[in-house]
This record gives C-alpha cells, sequence and structure tokens, in this order.
C-alpha cells in the first residue's frame, strides 16, 4: 500500500488504524471547474480503489459551493467563478471518469453546500477565529509572497479553512491527495482535533510529470493525458513521454510488479532495451486499465500504422465545410479538433496543424473536398466541402 507515496501523516497512526479493523472514511475532494480527470488525478484515485479493496469507504466531495465564489483575486486561472448549472454538468462528468477508477458502489458522495449553503458571517468568522495569521505565512507559498511583498488576499486564507472544515463534516478519517495539499491537510488535521474528532491522517502522492517532462500533469499547461481519452490518444501521447518518466509512469499509474520494474530500470541502464518498447507496454497497461484489452490491441496497432508506417488510420471521421477557404480557428473549435481559440492559434502557429502533411502557414488555408486536417500527432478528418 506504500507503492508510490511520497508522504504520509502520521504513518504509524494510520497503520494502527488498519490493524484496527476500523472501516476508514478516506476523504477525497474535486474542484469541478473542470470536469475532466487526467492520469496525474489518477496517482490518487487507484490508491483509494486500493483501499476500498480492503473494505473501506470513500467519501467524495464535490467542491460545487466554492466553485460559485471562484478566486476573488483573479490570481487564479483555475478557480473561475461558475452557475451552479455548470457545476452540476462538470460534476456528473468528472464522476463518470471517476467512477472508471474508483469503486462506485464503496463511495459516498456529498456536496459541500449541504453545509455551507447554511453558513453566516458568523460561522464564517468562528472558523477564522481557529487560526492565526502567523500560522498561514508558515505555509512555503504565502511565506515567499509575504517576503517578497507580493500581496495574499484575505480570501486566500479562507479556502485552506472551507477544505478543513470538509473533513471535519465528513469526519474524514484519511485525506488523500497531491504533495501541494499538505498544508490544507494538515489545517484540516488540527481543525478536527479542536472540534473533538480524531485528527485525519494525510496520505500523499507524488505529482506526475506531464508529457513535456517540465511540469505537474495539468489541463491548463496542455501536457495531460485524460482518462477519458480515445484509446488511440491516450496510447500515442504516452508514446511521446520523455525515456527518463517511464518508470516513475508504471510505478504511480500501473500495477506491473515492482521486481519486473527492476529489472526495467537495470536493461535501461545497461543499454539492453530499447525504451519505445517499454513505452509500447506502459501504453498497453493504461488503455487496458481504462478500457479493455482489445481496445489496447487496436490502439496500439493504430499507433505503428500511422506513425511508424506513416499511413493515415483507417475510419478518419468526416467534417462538413460550406466554404474552401473557411477560418481554421473557428472550423478546429466547431468540430472539436481543439478546446479553444487560443488553442487553435498556438497550434497553427507552432506548424501542429497540416492539410493533406503540408503544414499550415495561415489562419485561412484553402481546403479541397476530400482533404485531410491533422492536429498534432493523434486527430485526423476528412473534409467534405458541401457548398461553394
Amino acid at each position: 500500500m506504500k507503492r508510490g507515496v511520497a508522504e504520509i501523516i502520521v504513518e504509524e497512526e494510520l497503520r494502527q488504524m488498519l490493524l484496527s479493523g476500523k472501516k476508514l472514511r478516506l476523504k477525497e475532494g474535486f474542484d469541478p471547474s473542470s470536469p475532466d480527470i487526467h492520469l496525474g488525478h489518477m496517482v490518487a484515485l487507484r490508491k483509494l480503489r486500493q483501499f476500498q479493496e480492503y473494505g473501506h469507504q470513500v467519501v467524495l466531495i464535490v467542491a460545487d459551493w466554492t466553485a460559485q465564489i471562484g478566486d476573488p483575486t483573479g490570481v487564479s486561472i483555475t478557480r473561475p467563478m461558475l452557475t451552479m448549472e455548470k457545476v452540476k454538468t462538470n460534476a456528473q462528468t468528472y464522476m463518470e471518469q471517476f467512477f472508471k477508477i474508483v469503486d462506485k458502489s464503496k463511495t459516498e458522495v456529498r456536496w459541500q453546500s449541504e453545509w455551507f449553503g447554511k453558513f453566516g458571517l458568523g460561522d464564517v468568522i468562528k472558523l477564522a477565529s481557529k487560526f492565526t495569521v502567523a500560522q498561514f505565512l508558515a505555509r512555503d507559498d504565502f511565506n515567499k509572497r509575504y517576503t517578497e511583498g507580493r500581496p495574499i488576499a484575505i480570501t486566500e486564507f479562507i479556502y485552506p479553512l472551507l477544505q478543513a472544515y470538509d473533513s471535519v463534516m465528513v469526519q474524514a478519517d484519511v485525506e488523500f491527495g497531491g504533495t501541494d495539499q499538505k498544508f490544507n491537510f494538515l489545517v484540516g488535521r488540527e481543525l478536527q482535533g479542536m472540534m473533538g474528532q480524531h485528527p485525519q491522517q494525510c496520505f500523499m502522492m507524488p505529482l506526475l510529470v506531464g508529457t513535456d517532462g517540465a511540469h505537474k500533469m495539468s489541463k491548463s499547461l496542455g501536457n495531460y493525458i485524460g482518462v477519458a481519452e480515445p484509446p488511440e490518444q491516450i496510447y500515442g501521447k504516452v508514446m511521446s513521454i520523455r525515456d527518463d518518466l517511464i518508470l516513475q509512469y508504471f510505478e504511480l499509474v500501473t500495477d506491473v510488479p515492482f521486481e519486473e520494474l527492476e529489472g526495467f530500470r537495470r536493461d535501461m541502464e545497461q543499454g539492453k532495451i530499447n525504451p519505445m518498447v517499454l513505452k509500447k507496454r506502459l501504453g498497453r497497461e493504461l488503455v487496458q486499465q481504462l478500457y479493455d484489452a482489445g481496445a489496447a490491441t487496436e490502439a496500439e496497432k493504430h499507433f505503428e500504422k500511422v506513425f511508424q508506417k506513416q499511413e493515415l488510420p483507417e475510419n478518419v471521421p468526416t467534417i462538413q465545410v460550406s466554404e474552401t477557404s473557411p477560418d481554421l480557428r473557428k472550423l478546429l473549435v466547431a468540430n472539436k479538433l481543439v478546446g479553444s481559440m487560443s488553442e487553435a492559434v498556438r497550434l497553427i502557429n507552432q506548424g501542429a496543424v497540416k492539410v493533406d502533411g503540408e503544414k499550415v502557414t495561415g489562419f485561412n488555408h484553402p481546403l479541397q473536398n476530400g482533404c485531410i486536417i491533422q492536429v498534432g500527432k493523434l486527430k485526423f478528418v476528412k473534409v467534405n466541402i458541401t457548398a461553394v
């Protein structure tokens, strides 16, 4: 159960709780500002599933109340202000992906608004009075900004308190997440003690490095592998990761035994194996885990056909286009080949958009009936011009 774990606070306390036979309540919260889950999230979710297999209860908290507040400082692009309708839509999509990994029958779903919907100003002040500014300035990023004279909004102190109060309301025994959540987890642990509960244990996982090889996996950075992406895209993105990340991915998001991983490590160090062989194995493991063995086999065939043999994939979808020189930015967005206009601009400027194998150099590149548009390495569509 310690495989791929960065830190446990307090490990001996958690060990005793597990040995006691008590059914533990495992807290996992999520911000519904984005509906999608990627492999970075999967690291902790796989550990939750492992605990479930030992009979423990997952408590999934939908942060619907704080999502409607957004980020009043305007600093965080990951915390936009959302309507309740958007929160519910994102939460539904998130949970569909969440339950690809975690056992739904052993999960309790709670909405933050159950308790914060009734919160008044007096409740907020009472909660805030339990901690000091000095305690919060001990957090690394707060301390750095304070030392450098950069602003820290009062609201930024409120978020850890709200997350901590969630732990109180669901009586969490263990809270799961990445190492970047350590401060918030510890605030929850302290608040529970103040409220007469046994302090939660903090179970922290490493931050998975994204496909760019430089930053943690993130949708905003575009370096992610989504758990709900088509099998061929998951497999294809795995092929793009840096060789020195292969073993980290195997350890954190697969069940390949340690002994086998050590063999991979030795073979790579001694140059006895081509890293591409291991990436293919990793791609198959992930697709099989998220879909099935058949999908993994087809994804590998697709990769070999399109990228190793430089052939077009089979069954390229067709899109309908009404003009021969459309605005490619709008066309890519309308057909969901990219997520936004800004992404379309970035990919076109980078030369990542091709028409019949030639890089597009402008936003109004001419199209012909039957031409193939390629976006990045993995997305292809065939153009059907319906009117000129």
